[in-house]
C-alpha cells in the first residue's frame, strides 16, 4: 500500500503507524490479491543493516510492504533524529492480534521455524485457544538455499495449505532473507518475519512482563533473563550513540 507514511531511520524505511493501524493494514493485505510482506526490525537489526558493507540487508528490509519498529530503541532514535515514529509496534503483540483476527475469520495459519518440538507445541496451543484457525507448521531446520530440494519441499508443503498468514521465525535476519528470496513462489497472502515468536507461543520462551513493556525496558528483562544473548545487546548503545553522532554530522 503506497499510501503508508514512511519514516527513514538510519536508512530503514519504517511505516509510521500505531498498532491498531498496523492490524488494519495487515487485514487488508490478507484480503487482497498477491503476497504481502511485513518485517519487524528492532534496533539490533537496523544496526546490522548499517554494519552490512554490501547494503543487501537494507535492500531486503526496505523491500517489505510494511516495516514496523519492534523495539523502543528504534522509536527513541527516531525522536533523537527529530523524525518521531508514532509508537513501538511489537511483533509478538501483532502476532496475537492477527491470531484473534484469523480466529474470527476462520483463517489459515502456517508456522515456520523453531524446533520440531516447539513448533508442534505452538500449533497445539493455538488449536486449544483459537478453535477456528487451521494451523499447519514446519520446523526451521532445513536447508534454506533458494533452489535446494529441502527448501522446495517446504514451499510445496506451504502452498498445499494455501495459508492466509505465515509466521516466519528463523530469527533475524535469516527470516527476512528467506522471505525475500522465496515470497514469489509462495501461495499465501501475508508473510511476517517474527523472530522467536513461535517459542513464545509454545510457552518455552517468556515474553517480558507488562511493567517492563510499559517502561520500555524489555531489553533489560531479556538481558537479565537470557545471559547467553548479552553479546547481542551491544548493538543497542552502538545504535543510539551512533545515531546521535549521525544527527550532529547531518544536522538533523
Amino acid at each position: 500500500m503506497s499510501d503508508i507514511n514512511k519514516v527513514n531511520v538510519r536508512g530503514v524505511n519504517f511505516s509510521n503507524v500505531t498498532m491498531d493501524e498496523t492490524v488494519d493494514i495487515a487485514k487488508k493485505f490478507i484480503c487482497s490479491a498477491g503476497v504481502h510482506v511485513i518485517y519487524t526490525p528492532n534496533a539490533e537489526i537496523v544496526q546490522d543493516c548499517i554494519d552490512d558493507k554490501t547494503g543487501d540487508l537494507f535492500k531486503i528490509i526496505n523491500s517489505a510492504d510494511m516495516v514496523i519498529p519492534d523495539g523502543a530503541g528504534v522509536v527513541l532514535v527516531s525522536k533523537i533524529l527529530k523524525i518521531p515514529l508514532k509508537q513501538k509496534v511489537a511483533g509478538i503483540e501483532l502476532a496475537y492480534r492477527l491470531l484473534d483476527y484469523l480466529n474470527e475469520a476462520g483463517g489459515i495459519l502456517f508456522l515456520l521455524g523453531s524446533t520440531q518440538e516447539n513448533v508442534e507445541l505452538a500449533a497445539k496451543n493455538i488449536n486449544e485457544r483459537y478453535g477456528n484457525i487451521k494451523v499447519f507448521f514446519n520446523n526451521g531446520y532445513f536447508t534454506k538455499e533458494k533452489d535446494s530440494e529441502e527448501n522446495n519441499s517446504v514451499i510445496q508443503k506451504i502452498n498445499g495449505c494455501a495459508p492466509d498468514v505465515i509466521f516466519v521465525c528463523f530469527g533475524a535476519p535469516p527470516s527476512e532473507k528467506w522471505i525475500c528470496a522465496n515470497k514469489d513462489k509462495l501461495n499465501a497472502k501475508l508473510l511476517i518475519g517474527l523472530g522467536g515468536t513461535i517459542d513464545v507461543i509454545a510457552g518455552v520462551k517468556k515474553y517480558a512482563p507488562q511493567i517492563f513493556i510499559k517502561l520500555n525496558l524489555e531489553w533489560l528483562y531479556y538481558y537479565i533473563k537470557y545471559p547467553a544473548r548479552r553479546k547481542r545487546f551491544k548493538a543497542l548503545p552502538k545504535f543510539v550513540f551512533g545515531s546521535m553522532f549521525a544527527k550532529k554530522k547531518n544536522n538533523y
